[in-house]
């Protein structure tokens, strides 16, 4: 019998009203029955005045209950710790973060199983997810041990109750995250033999780090924002320049009705104007408010947690963070090494794709190294890549270059090309962006597409844009000069710099002298803000910065803050012609 309960499909769910009373019913089996704690009662049931504050976890196996657990909020009538200890003993503060788990408890039939370790997991993410900081326990002395395993530490305070000891127990919320991210196998083993249909996932979501630390010293609270003329934002890749004529007048001409007014539900004229710029059908374009937005509706909706990736390594970290933090899926990496200048090996990149993977991402250009492959590259990854391999080709930075391969979307019908609007057409505020690919590719995420999900302003904006392509042209060139400028002053200052073809460098610092992190909080102070790039990739070091592009005028205050708070003399302008960079062909 033991044995087929032990296969029984088990679920782990916040308690019903009819899943309570089967809880107190066992409670009184449990607690009174069997180990003694209280006194046996004739309704053959157990409840205290917690239990109209509290939250019940439990797990069933079919319409057995297996197992429960109890949280105790702050903020209520009491704790159930407070009939044992005064609060002014206990070696931790009582506030507004203060969770306690108590009445763990797993029915006879099941205590051979995960269901103990699942009911830990389950109540330690409802407290996380509430904000919790800290976690107390009144653990039995005989299982005080499942207790510790889990990052529970004793506080030398213990209890009697009837037949029974109970130690107290308590840790952090933060050391507790830490223990179970280390714990995978068990998180693993939870997802194989639990169904988890908790509001609160499994697995806490983990945040993305970006650039754009800079508005820290501008005030996310919007009050001061002409504090933004003392700060230079280089840790983000947005445009020197202003948008093109055209966008300015209409925004400013129309600002007020275009703030109050709905926008075109379906951004119709937006992607009419799309089509028409790049030379596709309307059917194969799907906006989006920013690249971000594409890719967190697009990858999950096409991977699973058994889905293969394939990545270059470094590129741009949302990818990175999306397929294994959001999605779980196995992320396979090319290596790009700085002894080959970051340059992609097609030949290994082939034999990569040829494996099979659900999906291969390659920016391209690519971020941080600013190197990519030329559209004649694309096609032959395209004619390697099996039929159901997606290959997601972002190209926020291609107009750097002209090689963008949006064309070939009617004749590769597993092409997606994911374009942003922000970098190249100055639009980094309005989030405009847009997915390039055979209708079928999105049929679906056109369904999931809300009304309205590029603003009225935004979408003027990037209509205006489009329509200026001689504006950005002459912009796109202005880039390349001050970038190649950029990189000669950088180089006289000792740094090893990547030749990129966008509106940034890639750059190693001396090997004598302060570390990425300590330059970057060094020129902070200045009020320059670069990126480390240790995040970026797993062989970039703790010496790669990526800095972006900016004008004349600003990419001389930031040569001159690097100069000061390296140490190092800005040499000479005899000595930095003599070793300017050669400038690379586009595209790199």
């Amino acid at each position: 019998m033991s044995q087929c309960i032990e296969h029984r499909k088990r679920v782990i769910t916040e308690a019903s009203p009819e899943v309570r009373e089967r809880i107190y019913q066992a409670r009184h089996a449990v607690y009174a029955l069997e180990i003694g704690q209280h006194p046996a009662n004739d309704d053959g049931r157990l409840s205290d005045r917690l239990d109209a504050f509290n939250c019940y976890l439990a797990v069933s196996s079919g319409d057995a209950l297996a197992g429960f657990v109890s949280i105790t909020p702050p903020g209520g009538p009491a704790y159930s710790i407070d009939k044992y200890f005064r609060r002014d003993e206990l070696p931790f503060p009582v506030d507004d973060g203060l969770f306690e788990i108590r009445l763990l408890t797993v029915m006879p039939g099941h205590r051979a199983s995960e269901v103990a370790a699942a009911l830990m997991v389950a109540a330690f993410r409802w407290v996380e997810a509430r904000g919790g900081t800290r976690v107390m326990a009144i653990g039995r002395r005989e299982v005080a041990g499942m207790y510790r395993s889990l990052g529970l530490r004793e506080t030398g305070l213990s209890v009697r109750v009837g037949a029974v000891t109970y130690d107290l127990m308590e840790v952090t919320v933060k050391s507790l995250r830490e223990e179970l991210d280390r714990r995978e196998n068990l998180v693993e083993r939870i997802e194989r033999t639990m169904e988890w249909s908790l509001q609160v996932p499994l697995r806490k979501p983990a945040a993305c780090f970006h650039g754009g630390a800079f508005f820290e010293a501008i005030g996310a609270d919007f009050g001061s924002l002409e504090r933004h003329r003392s700060v230079i934002n280089a840790d983000v890749l947005d445009a020197w320049f202003p948008p093109a004529p055209g966008v300015l007048a209409a925004l400013r001409d129309e600002l007020p009705w275009l703030l109050r007014t709905s926008p075109p539900t379906g951004c119709e004229g937006l992607i009419a104007a799309i089509a028409v710029a790049r030379g596709v059908a309307e059917a194969s374009v799907l906006p989006g408010a920013g690249s971000s937005d594409l890719i967190f509706l697009a990858l999950p909706r096409w991977l699973h947690r058994g889905s293969r990736a394939l990545l270059l390594d470094p590129t741009y970290g949302e990818y990175a963070h999306v397929l294994e933090k959001v999605i779980g899926c196995t992320v396979e990496r090319l290596r790009l090494e700085r002894s080959a200048g970051y340059a992609v090996d097609l030949g290994k990149l082939l034999l990569m794709v040829a494996e099979g993977p659900d999906v291969v991402v390659i920016v391209n250009p690519n971020s941080p190294t600013g190197r990519g492959l030329r559209r004649d590259e694309i096609e032959v990854l395209l004619e390697a890549a099996p039929p159901r391999t997606r290959v997601w080709v972002d190209e926020t930075y291609i107009d750097y270059t002209g090689e963008s391969v949006e064309g070939l979307v009617c004749r590769y019908d597993n092409l997606i090309v994911c374009k942003s609007m922000s970098k190249v057409y100055a639009l980094s505020g309005a989030r405009v962006a847009y997915l390039c690919a055979g209708p079928h590719q999105l049929e679906e995420l056109r369904a999931h597409t809300p009304p309205w999900v590029v603003s009225l302003p935004a979408q003027v904006a990037a209509v205006k844009a489009l329509a200026d392509p001689d504006y950005y042209t002459a912009r796109r060139d202005e880039t390349h000069r001050m970038r190649a400028r950029l990189a000669v002053a950088l180089a006289a200052l000792g740094w090893d710099v990547v030749p990129g073809a966008a509106n940034f460098l890639l750059c190693h610092l001396p090997e004598v002298g302060p570390a990425a992190r300590d330059l970057v909080a060094s020129c902070r102070e200045q009020g320059l803000f670069l990126r480390d790039a240790a995040a970026m990739g797993s062989g970039l070091g703790e010496r790669a910065i990526r800095i972006a592009v900016k004008d004349v005028v600003t990419n001389r205050r930031m040569i001159g803050i690097l100069s000061g708070v390296t140490g190092t003399r800005w040499l000479s302008r005899e000595r930095r012609s003599s070793d300017r960079l050669e400038r690379p062909p586009l595209p790199v």
